[in-house]
């Protein structure tokens, strides 16, 4: 609320009177003082005259003792003018309106905004009101339906992606099974060959002692050569270490190839066609063929070989 002159004016008489009643009211109270105080001080003392003679020797030593009376200072004259009093402090609402000394800030950026064009401006009817959502709904449609379609082409890439990975695992896989194929088929041409090597050596080995089987005996039916005796050596020291199961029957015959070092140690014992055992009969003579090393080797190294084929007739000890 702005303040206006005649309230100004007002609270200055105001301030005035107030201070004059102040004056007035100390000026009466200093004339009280002095006029009541030479009357309080005539109706306070009283005085009696006695003789001196009539006293009391006592009364008259403290008389004559006594000391001279102090005169009192004049009192000095009080100026009838009233102290200065404080002035009152203006209430909020007796203020006067401090005079502006500089001039207002300007304002950076102004209001342009044409107050009374605003209230002007018609109201907007329903019908355009309608019309604004329904374009605001379209448009709202229009970037939902895109953001849809965004997110189809990011699904559809990650897809694509996942899709490549797939086949680039499968090809991968494709190609260790090519190779691990391709591993197994020369080993297995390896392993053949082994084996085609394998019984191409026994068919000699076969061979030769078919030959020197067959070489004429000597008085007896007993074959005294060489190879004939380290034969029936070879047979008489596996039979001491065989134990022969039940299912083998006597003189049954079996084939052995027998790898050996010289001195007699086997290094390895198979079983060869023709052969009548049983596997277990099979695994029992290649144990006694083991257990029986080393194989008698001392005088017969002009027929020793490394790889032995033995035709095998069950006997018992």
């Amino acid at each position: 609320m702005r303040e206006k002159p005649a309230d100004t004016a007002r609270a200055i008489v105001l301030a005035l009177l107030v201070h004059l009643a102040l004056a007035l009211v100390l000026f009466a109270g200093l004339w009280w003082t002095r006029a009541a105080a030479p009357a309080a001080a005539a109706g306070a003392m009283s005085a009696e005259v006695v003789e001196s003679s009539s006293l009391s020797s006592a009364m008259r030593r403290t008389i004559a003792d006594r000391p001279e009376p102090i005169v009192a200072p004049e009192p000095e004259e009080v100026d009838s003018d009233p102290l200065p009093q404080p002035e009152p402090e203006p209430r909020p609402e007796d203020q006067p309106t401090p005079v502006q000394r500089e001039a207002q800030d300007f304002i950076p950026q102004p209001d342009d905004v044409n107050q009374e064009a605003v209230v002007d401006a018609p109201t907007p009817t329903p019908a355009e009101e309608a019309k604004v959502q329904e374009a605001k709904r379209r448009q709202e449609q229009v970037d939902l339906t895109e953001q849809q379609r965004q997110q189809d082409a990011e699904r559809q890439r990650r897809l694509s992606e996942m899709e490549q990975q797939r086949q680039q695992q499968l090809a991968e896989i494709r190609r260790r099974r090519a190779l691990a194929a391709r591993d197994a088929k020369v080993a297995e041409a390896q392993l053949r060959q082994i084996a085609e090597a394998r019984a191409a050596s026994a068919s000699e080995e076969a061979a030769r002692s078919d030959a020197a089987a067959s070489q004429p005996a000597g008085a007896g039916g007993t074959d005294t050569g060489l190879q004939a005796r380290y034969a029936e050596a070879l047979r008489q020291a596996i039979v001491s270490k065989w134990t022969r199961p039940e299912t083998v029957p006597i003189g049954a015959p079996c084939r052995l190839v027998i790898r050996q070092l010289p001195g007699g140690e086997v290094m390895d014992v198979q079983v060869a066609s023709p052969c009548s055992y049983d596997e277990q009969g099979q695994e029992s003579i290649k144990r006694a063929v083991l257990k029986a090393q080393p194989l008698p080797y001392a005088g017969f190294e002009p027929v020793f070989q490394r790889t032995l084929t033995l035709n095998f007739k069950a006997a018992d000890r």
